[in-house]
């Protein structure tokens, strides 16, 4: 069954002046949503729910990736990146991680962006305007704390009870004054090596 959409949307979001200051390169964030009817509410507990991901999952990564790098002008250009899905209150935490972690639904932003690290991610339940939280981080350098940000909105009639948020955020620029170093200046104050930070 095909996934249906009541609703996207689109919210670009501008830092010009932070912590009093004025940034030098102001912080641009860019989310781009889904509103999807939750294809496993009002069934029970459904055991197996691959047959939903694989036909919704891929249609929102495509989507929503076409909708970051159409406001972001290309995917060269975004620096950090993240995913989140919010499950109305007739659904699992599960069915939202189904449609956001699957390779059929994040290898479209990925690729797209070409990127190396991991998509950070966040998967909440609740009513209709609660937090929609998207964690960023650098697309290419998981170490890099200026692009530790999370983007937060809402959707003041979503999720329903019976739906999903479906969303991915971006980044260009990160936290406008960071100062608290990175990863691997820590790695060195601890004197630990920076190529093997396990240890292994």
């Amino acid at each position: 069954m095909a996934i249906q959409i009541r609703k996207t949307g689109l919210q670009i979001e501008t830092t010009l002046i932070e912590g009093g200051k004025a940034a030098a390169v102001p912080l641009k964030l860019f989310t781009a949503f889904a509103v999807v009817k939750n294809p496993w509410a009002g069934r029970g507990f459904v055991d197996d729910l691959k047959p939903e991901i694989h036909a919704g999952a891929p249609v929102l990564g495509e989507l929503l990736t076409k909708m970051i790098i159409d406001a972001v002008g290309s995917g060269d250009a975004v620096e950090g990146y993240g995913k989140s899905a919010v499950v109305g209150l007739d659904g699992e935490i599960e069915h939202g991680s189904a449609l956001i972690h699957t390779l059929r639904f994040g290898n479209f932003y990925r690729q797209a962006v070409g990127a190396k690290s991991y998509l950070a991610f966040c998967n909440t339940r609740g009513p209709a305007n609660a937090p929609i939280m998207i964690p960023l981080m650098d697309k290419n350098d998981e170490g890099r704390r200026s692009h530790y940000l999370t983007i937060q909105t809402s959707i003041p009639d979503a999720p329903a009870a019976d739906e999903i948020v479906v969303a991915l955020g971006a980044s260009i620029g990160g936290r406008p004054h960071h100062r608290i170093g990175d990863r691997y200046q820590d790695l060195k104050d601890l004197g630990q090596d920076v190529a093997n930070p396990a240890g292994v």
